[in-house]
């Protein structure tokens, strides 16, 4: 009898849409990257949204306010590459923490005589192994420039590669019918490439903080996969079609224009210092 009356109750008190607003219609057909989506893809992202907005909280750090707006374009670029795909992936965690600028991390490392440091690096995404996924406010904005960067799908794309075995790799769990060996074989070859572009100063679509490691390649691939699909598809088709296999989306079909994302960098062994200035700094 109780257990009834529970879900009579339940019934009659809906949630309300968090999708109901003006302030979304607005995002949905003025952010470029939303607009363009086709009818499945943006039913999917929406449903996605919903379920995203109920089961995460997302919190202002340092007395940032976050608007009904904030929340709306961080759930979708969130959202955006799980469009196709079940809610798993967002499951293990909880959280998304908002900064007004960048913020400092915290990091140990060990010398070439094995001697441990700390030191503390600014950052403008981080997707902690812990739980929440930290961002910089301005990064966000930036994503709107659609220069091939987008620092929330980078660090999704990290919360997606660390669901095989916890950390990120750039090996994230595939799907029934794709094959790990093609991975590794288009992503190690681009991979590689990437490092050779940026040791010799040469444009690269993929750029210096991409050639760091594979989870980062596979992060900023994610991003150039959604913000310049043309870019990455001809210039590691290999890549392209895995990633279209893995977010069962294919944006190429969706732009129209042609866009520029090639970056030269310098050589340089510091990578600390090898990030493309108008590229967010990301973990």
């Amino acid at each position: 009898m109780l257990a009834a009356l529970t879900s009579m109750i339940k019934a009659w008190i809906k949630p309300a849409d968090p999708l109901d607003t003006p302030v979304w219609q607005q995002i949905r057909s003025r952010v470029p990257q939303l607009a363009m989506l086709d009818e499945p893809t943006r039913t999917g992202l929406e449903k996605q949204m919903r379920r995203f907005l109920r089961s995460k909280s997302i919190s202002g750090a340092e007395d940032l306010t976050i608007t009904p707006a904030m929340r709306l374009l961080i759930a979708a670029f969130a959202c955006l590459p799980v469009a196709a795909l079940d809610t798993k992936p967002y499951r293990d965690w909880h959280e998304v923490i908002v900064y007004p600028s960048a913020f400092l991390s915290q990091e140990r490392w060990q010398d070439a005589a094995g001697l441990t440091h700390e030191s503390q690096r600014p950052l403008d995404g981080m997707a902690r192994g812990d739980g929440p996924v930290l961002l910089s406010w301005p990064a966000v904005l930036g994503s709107l420039q659609r220069d091939g960067g987008n620092v929330v799908i980078h660090e999704i794309a990290h919360k997606l590669d660390m669901m095989r075995g916890g950390e990120a790799n750039g090996a994230p769990p595939l799907h029934a019918g794709m094959s790990y060996q093609d991975w590794k074989s288009a992503f190690t070859y681009a991979w590689q490439d990437t490092q050779a572009k940026v040791a010799w100063g040469e444009p690269s679509v993929i750029g210096a903080y991409g050639a760091t490691s594979p989870a980062e390649f596979f992060a900023v691939s994610s991003e150039r996969f959604f913000e310049a699909p043309q870019a990455l598809a001809q210039a590691y088709p290999g890549v392209y079609a895995q990633l279209r296999a893995f977010y069962r989306q294919d944006p190429l079909s969706r732009y129209h224009t042609t866009q520029s994302v090639y970056e030269t960098s310098t050589p340089h062994h510091d990578t600390s210092s090898m990030m493309p200035a108008r590229m967010p700094r990301l973990h």
